[in-house]
């Protein structure tokens, strides 16, 4: 498969600390340190009583991905997306299997509701009032890479931007022994054909190589969060080397034995 090449119109971030990727952006250069006072994604495009039943994944992927949109300067309501997901919402399967296992009867609708992978996108695209296509992605440690090139293959098809929105909450209970994750991170970008002036992704799908390619250091303050959280430890080479603004090579595991090779063109 040829390469392709993409350009990133706008991002967002949310992290512990970090509220946005314009100040993640700061401290990844040393600028800027962690505001302790940062604890929870605002989601300000749902409304209130949503924001309040609706779980963390939710309010981080419409977070993060408002924020893309803004900097980009596109309309809520103008983007297709892929939503991308590690593992789903953790919390809410610890607590479904732990009820259908011992009181069925008392299982929470509208918790129900909200297992479903594609709950995030959903709730964005009644929010955003957006009749575009969304796509949900989940497999595991390669869902970046995965969502990366679907959000791609789309942008360069239908020769429109896609919005890529990926998070991660934390796991509970027993799931933590198997999908550990011990904060939340969300990362969004809005993705378009390329052109001057933007950042360029060139990507390329292919087997996975053994040698480290040329990829950005990731800054001690942001090791520990990749070591936190699974879609943390996938975005955080890329976020290292747009941070950087240098051209930089990486690859991401998209498969068993498969890879992406991304070369950041700033």
């Amino acid at each position: 498969m040829s390469a392709l090449e993409v350009a990133i119109e706008g991002m967002g971030l949310w992290a512990p600390g970090w509220r946005d990727w314009t100040t993640a952006r700061s401290g990844m250069l040393g600028e800027a340190e962690a505001d302790a006072g940062v604890t929870r994604p605002s989601a300000d495009l749902l409304p209130p009583a949503e924001r309040r039943r609706a779980p963390m994944p939710v309010l981080l992927a419409c977070d993060v991905a408002s924020q893309a949109c803004a900097q980009a300067g596109r309309a809520l309501d103008c983007l297709a997306s892929v939503f991308v997901s590690t593992h789903g919402d953790l919390q809410i399967t610890d607590y479904m299997c732990s009820t259908l296992a011992g009181a069925p009867r008392e299982l929470s609708p509208i918790r129900f509701h909200n297992s479903v992978h594609n709950a995030p996108a959903g709730y964005w695209t009644i929010a955003a009032q957006c009749h575009q296509a969304s796509t949900s992605i989940s497999s595991w440690h390669c869902s970046l890479a995965n969502a990366l090139l679907e959000a791609a293959v789309q942008v360069l098809g239908e020769n429109s931007p896609v919005l890529l929105a990926a998070y991660d909450a934390q796991s509970t209970e027993i799931l933590s022994a198997v999908s550990p994750s011990d904060c939340l991170f969300g990362v969004a970008m809005v993705i378009a054909a390329p052109r001057s002036g933007l950042p360029r992704l060139r990507l390329q799908p292919g087997m996975r190589v053994a040698a480290e390619p040329d990829a950005a250091p990731i800054p001690q303050s942001f090791q520990k969060l990749a070591r936190e959280n699974p879609m943390a430890a996938q975005a955080m080479p890329l976020l290292a080397a747009l941070a950087a603004g240098v051209p930089s090579r990486m690859q991401l595991p998209s498969g068993a034995a498969s890879g992406l090779q991304i070369e950041v063109l700033p």
